[in-house]
């Protein structure tokens, strides 16, 4: 985050808000499982594997789903033939329609294929602002920016940088007050919902379409 511009810095915040909407839907119309998250995911499926739960086919199922929109992303990020001011707007637009298709399949009852869909929207999020062939930080799930927040107060207190730690608060505040708009659609409209991150995936596609070429790593 530090490394980012001032523009930069929005839509990373503008991204953990989307990905906390997808999130707390998900969450909501799956009973208690993340399309995010996938150290909470993990942990649900351990529990599941030695208590013999009938869920862990589903938490396994959106850990490779997320863990495949990771390989998407990344691949798709850095095709030779993306151009690297496009290659966010490729993977936004991709997500974008894949949001809006999700609900659609729930609709038909459908709901794991639903789900699975848009946790391999969460998973390709994260190769957004993919660096030197390493994801730089997470966007849809907020322990490392946590982390940054306990150190950049520290070196706050140390005299040290007073602002660095900054653009990570402002990373989590996307994500849990995005989470918090997600949950309040959701009690209005269930799993359609999904159709306001989607359409936010597509304002970004627009807007980083039309920014500066980002570095290709």
């Amino acid at each position: 985050m530090t490394r980012l511009d001032r523009r930069e810095r929005i839509m990373a915040t503008g991204f953990a808000a989307m990905a906390g909407m997808v999130d707390a839907i998900g969450f909501m119309a799956s009973g208690g499982f993340f399309l995010s998250f996938m150290s909470g995911n993990s942990t649900r499926l351990s529990i599941g594997l030695a208590e013999g739960a009938p869920y862990v086919f589903m938490v396994a199922a959106l850990i490779i789903s997320f863990v495949c929109g990771v390989i998407w992303g990344s691949l798709t990020g850095n095709a030779k033939n993306t151009a690297a001011n496009k290659r966010q707007a490729v993977i936004l637009a991709g997500i974008s329609v894949l949001l809006v298709v999700a609900p659609i399949l729930a609709d038909f009852g459908w709901l794991l294929p639903a789900i699975c869909v848009a946790a391999f929207c969460m998973g390709a999020e994260n190769t957004l602002y993919e660096r030197e062939g390493s994801i730089s930080f997470g966007l849809t799930y907020m322990t490392g920016a946590l982390v940054k927040i306990g150190q950049g107060i520290a070196t706050l207190l140390r005299g040290g940088s007073k602002t660095a730690w900054l653009p990570y608060l402002f990373l989590w505040a996307g994500l849990v007050s995005g989470a918090v708009i997600g949950a309040l659609l959701f009690t209005k409209y269930s799993i359609y919902s999904l159709w306001m991150p989607g359409a936010l995936a597509a304002i970004f596609a627009m807007v980083s379409a039309r920014a500066k070429p980002l570095p290709r790593t």
